[in-house]
């Protein structure tokens, strides 16, 4: 789901930048009050590592295009939208930078998609459904996050004229449906696991 420079327009670029620094901005100012900042710290520098290596690696799929996780649904859930995006922030700008995956232009355009509508929309729906169910609010938080990052996506490339509607619709979504799936239940899992051997990573505060 990285976006290489060229494709979106200049001013396009610097809209994304710009709701980029905003975001980062706000982050900022609920860091500042946040009570466990060495903790939340440790917690944000060793996701945004994970974040790098997992989502940097192929892994292939019947559909005969390799998946890249995306991760970010999971450190949403478990560390809140805001630390979700910055983990983000930092992994995006570590394969920008390092490992020609995504581009510094369109940076914010990628972490639009990544950092922000994932993280949110998959913390939004996770705290709507925990109440009624814990697992399948796991399942569904992070398909919908990744489903509606799909169609963030999908928006800024008609924005962009990249490329037409129904050719985005026929690829991307059936796609990252299939990712979303897989990666919900994949999740699902992991969370148990933590909540069962390491259970104090839960506890960590959520902004």
């Amino acid at each position: 789901m990285h976006l290489p420079d060229g494709i979106i327009p200049i001013e396009q670029s610097a809209v994304y930048w710009c709701i980029t620094l905003i975001v980062i901005a706000v982050f900022l100012h609920k860091f500042s009050k946040n009570p466990q900042k060495e903790r939340t710290m440790v917690s944000i520098a060793l996701f945004s590592v994970f974040f790098v290596v997992v989502t940097s690696l192929s892994i292939p799929s019947p559909l005969g295009v390799p998946i890249h996780f995306f991760l970010i649904p999971l450190v949403a859930i478990i560390l809140g939208p805001f630390n979700g995006s910055i983990v983000s922030f930092f992994g995006l700008l570590m394969q920008a930078l390092a490992l020609d995956m995504g581009g510094i232009v369109c940076f914010g355009a990628n972490f639009l998609v990544i950092g922000v509508v994932v993280a949110f929309v998959t913390y939004g729906f996770y705290t709507l459904l925990d109440n009624v169910n814990d697992k399948l609010a796991i399942f569904i938080s992070t398909v919908a996050g990744i489903v509606l990052a799909t169609f963030a996506q999908i928006l800024i490339l008609m924005v962009s004229g990249a490329m037409n509607l129904d050719s985005l619709l026929a690829t991307l979504v059936p796609f990252y449906l299939f990712v979303g799936v897989i990666e919900g239940f994949a999740n699902t899992i992991i969370i148990y696991a933590i909540r069962t051997i390491k259970p104090e990573i839960m506890n960590i505060n959520k902004i």
